[in-house]
Formats: C-alpha cells, sequence, structure tokens
C-alpha cells in the first residue's frame, strides 16, 4: 500500500491515523485509486487488459440478461460500495435487484449488493480472497463471485446461514450458474 497523505478535519495528519474512516475516504481526490479495506487506504492500481477483457465480457452478458428482464441494475468499477465506516470497497461488477434500488445514493451503493464479482489481480487478489471475502459475506451479499483469469476459473459462493458456502467452482471450461439471479448462466469459454 502506497501512503496518502492529506490534512484532516482539525488540520491533523490523516496519514498518521491507525484507522481510516468514510470521511477520510471521501476526502481523496475523485478518481484516486484506493480503496478502504479494513480502515487502511489501500491503493489498487489500474488491473491489466486481459483484466478488463474479461471483467467487459462478463458484464456484457450480465448487464444485458437483467437489463432484458428488467430485474434491476448491474454497475461496474469504479463505483464505491459502502459497507460500513471503514469498509468501502468498488468491486468490478455487482447487481442490484429492482426490490433493493433504494441502497443506490448519487455518491455511493449504501450497503450490501445482492451480487458482486471480483475479478483476481496480482495486486487485490489478498484482500478479494481474504478480507473483502469476509465482510461481503457479513454485510449480506447474497451471491459472491470470484473470477480468476489466470485459472480461467469461477467460483461461485452463496450465503447461507449467514455464511458463504462455495456453491460451483468451474477451471477451463462449463458453465456458472446464478443462484441470485434465476436463469442467468455463463459458459467459462465466453468470458476467456
Amino acid at each position: 500500500m502506497e501512503a496518502f497523505q492529506f490534512q484532516g478535519a482539525g488540520g491533523k495528519d490523516a496519514a498518521r491515523k491507525k484507522v481510516f474512516t468514510y470521511e477520510d475516504y471521501r476526502q481523496l481526490p475523485e478518481g484516486a485509486p484506493y480503496q478502504l479495506i479494513g480502515g487502511e487506504l489501500v491503493m489498487t492500481p489500474a488491473p491489466g487488459t486481459y483484466h478488463q477483457i474479461v471483467s467487459m465480457k462478463l458484464e456484457l452478458q450480465l448487464a444485458g440478461f437483467v437489463l432484458e428482464r428488467g430485474l434491476g441494475i448491474v454497475l461496474d468499477a469504479p463505483v464505491d460500495v459502502y459497507l460500513g465506516e471503514t469498509e468501502t470497497y468498488q468491486p468490478d461488477l455487482l447487481f442490484i435487484s429492482q426490490e433493493r434500488m433504494e441502497i443506490i445514493e448519487p455518491e455511493r451503493v449504501n450497503g450490501a449488493p445482492d451480487l458482486v464479482v471480483e475479478i483476481l489481480s496480482p495486486s487485490t487478489a489478498y484482500y478479494d480472497l481474504r478480507k473483502k471475502f469476509k465482510v461481503y459475506e457479513r454485510s449480506g451479499v447474497r451471491e459472491y463471485w470470484i473470477v480468476d483469469p489466470e485459472e480461467k476459473s469461477v467460483q461461485v459462493f452463496v450465503l447461507q446461514d449467514r455464511k458463504f458456502v462455495l456453491d460451483q467452482e468451474v477451471e477451463g471450461k462449463g458453465t456458472v450458474y446464478s443462484r441470485v439471479i434465476e436463469g442467468f448462466a455463463v459458459s467459462i469459454e465466453s468470458i476467456f
């Protein structure tokens, strides 16, 4: 993580704080490549081109399916998802059902999306697999997809009894299905 220094409220140097909050995060310049993870400002550099190609292919399928059926909305990074005073993430893709559109505010998504997709990259994999995984689980994300471009794999976790359970894991070829978006399926070969 690269340290980010700015003058916070009261003139205190926020870089010396042990725990950053959403208010600190909001003071970053627009477009600053950071996420607020566990009270740390974590720099997340721009993903590589292959990551973005995989993201685009998956987003086109997901958004097309959702919009065609009027099921809700699909958003992509960068959009802030506020999950607590020390947790504001920018998932690669997210889905919010029509019934929960009120969590979309002008500056952020305020609460857990129904489905989150994180596409692994070397700089973010630890956070996606560990810290963010636990916060998504605790916050009530109903379905979490971990997409690994290097392994050409997708893991689908579903929330059961407030814990993520591995529902599907496909590598190389095959199809994964959403449990939250009824009828939505993706052929692995179509995104890698």
